[in-house]
């Protein structure tokens, strides 16, 4: 299960699918990526996903921060590592 995990983990912090759940067309914030599995089997995991979206100003300061949120299938190979994703 903990190699399970450290995949998802890693998949999720360069996954583009998440750009989705923004709604400013801001930037995830990878280090508020948050996730938790809500279903399981050897071959998809449920999980919900959260992230704080980055907005800037014109002058490129930070502006504000969005919480953002949704559910992915993850779809796993034999090995254990993401190879597809689906927003739910």
């Amino acid at each position: 299960m903990p190699h399970l995990m450290e995949n998802i983990e890693r998949y999720l912090m360069s996954c583009r699918e998440l750009t989705a759940f923004c709604t400013q067309n801001g930037w995830i914030d990878t280090r508020s990526l948050y996730y938790e599995i809500i279903e399981q089997n050897d071959h998809q995991v449920i999980a919900l996903v959260q992230f704080d979206e980055v907005l800037m100003e014109g002058s490129g300061s930070h502006a504000s921060r969005l919480p953002c949120q949704g559910r992915l299938r993850l779809t796993l190979d034999h090995y254990g590592e993401v190879c597809r994703a689906e927003l739910l």
